[in-house]
């Protein structure tokens, strides 16, 4: 009874502490949260306001009287349609470098996990080195090397180097050792199966989660990416969406109505991107929480 009645007290005590700590995380995250969302918003807000209403209304008041219908029309229009072939490059090179680089990735992954050669170790530490080296750096080497081979100016410049992920491979790696089993390689190979055929029959299918997680990086990645198409090509017809409304950016400068072009541009560009994830997210978020269970 003593006990019950002293130990009452210090549990209250620690019970009242932890929902008070609990609101300095909560306060960091809705910050956190403000700042991801809030240029969103804006862009959100600033794509829906006629040419005239861009610079006269409050930043974050959104327009209401039908500017975003009208700045997709007249961004249709522009250069009869030339944002929309930017959007179907952009597709081009994201779809198909993510692809490609899955497939590159995977085999690599599988490979590196399930294969025992010589200077496996060294290639491990070459590629945990390569994931620290930033893309940025290699966009000039890699211009001068399609240069070389005259390739530089086609939709090749920027799909060839989009192909091989460093970091595409280590995941692939890293998810290859922990669901493939080496009994079921072993078994395969007992029913008289090529190593291919067992790679693509048996290893393939447990390594999808894992493979569509690299897919979307890398597809977020090259829809991302600036640098590269921008040294690579100079036909504006090949240009993917960053680097198009770059040079409307800069046609803004002497032209302000471009501005709400701009603008409705960037805020169509991301929809791609949050389709894919909302489509893609029952797998990648099942990859992140079996790997923890793994883990």
């Amino acid at each position: 009874m003593t006990v019950s009645t002293l130990s009452m007290p210090a549990s209250q005590t620690r019970a009242r502490h932890r929902r008070r700590i609990a609101w300095v995380p909560t306060i960091i995250l809705f910050i956190g949260a403000l700042y991801c969302l809030l240029p969103l918003y804006w862009l959100v807000a600033a794509s829906s306001k006629l040419p005239g209403e861009l610079f006269t209304l409050p930043s974050f008041v959104p327009g209401f009287s039908g500017g975003i219908v009208d700045n997709v029309v007249a961004l249709s229009n522009y250069r009869s349609g030339r944002y929309w072939l930017w959007t179907f490059n952009s597709f081009l090179y994201a779809g198909g470098g993510a692809a490609l680089s899955t497939i590159v990735s995977a085999a690599a992954g599988y490979g590196l996990a399930k294969y025992n050669f010589a200077g496996k170790n060294i290639v491990f530490a070459f590629l945990l080195g390569a994931v620290l080296i930033p893309g940025v750096v290699l966009a000039v080497p890699q211009y001068l090397l399609m240069s070389k081979v005259g390739l530089a100016g086609t939709y090749w410049a920027v799909l060839i180097p989009s192909i091989v992920s460093p970091l595409g491979i280590y995941l692939c790696r890293i998810y290859a050792a922990a669901v493939i089993h080496d009994e079921l390689l072993e078994a395969g190979r007992v029913d008289g199966a090529s190593e291919v055929r067992i790679f693509f029959s048996i290893g393939l299918a447990p390594m999808i989660p894992g493979l569509i997680t690299v897919f979307l990086l890398q597809f977020v990645g090259i829809w991302n990416n600036f640098l590269l198409p921008f040294l690579m090509l100079s036909d504006e017809r090949l240009f993917p969406l960053t680097v198009g409304l770059y040079t409307m950016l800069n046609a803004g400068t002497e032209q302000p109505g471009m501005y709400t072009f701009i603008i409705t541009g960037a805020f169509l560009s991301i929809l791609p991107l949050v389709a894919l994830f909302l489509l893609l997210q029952r797998y990648w978020r099942l990859d992140l929480i079996s790997g923890s269970v793994k883990g």
